[in-house]
């Protein structure tokens, strides 16, 4: 399994194992993290799992798509290390990371 903290907005972390295959958004959705609404469900049609992504993890979790780049737009408190948790799949390479959730989703 993978270990990742996902960092609520007031501090609060919460440290899940994650199968491998699965993403960073359902691991959260199925764990009930709070701070990630995931309203679309995982389609990339909505910024409702926005994170920032531990910088240290930036080359493991790839570049957005143009689609999840234009869905990002609508992201409040957009940050350079502001991702989609829908489109980060949980691979080995991620043991450790850590993500945090902005104030508000969407």
């Amino acid at each position: 399994m993978v270990k990742i903290t996902y960092i609520e907005h007031s501090g609060q972390e919460h440290v899940v194992d994650a199968q491998p295959g699965l993403t960073v958004m359902e691991v959260a959705v199925k764990a009930g993290i709070p701070g990630i609404d995931a309203d679309c469900g995982g389609a990339c049609a909505c910024a409702t799992c926005h994170v920032y992504v531990d910088p240290a993890f930036k080359t493991q979790t790839g570049e957005p798509s143009a689609m999840e780049e234009s869905m990002l737009d609508f992201a409040s408190e957009r940050q350079d290390s502001s991702r989609l948790s829908c489109q980060i799949g949980i691979t080995e390479e991620l043991d450790g990371m850590k993500v945090t959730m902005p104030e508000f989703q969407g």
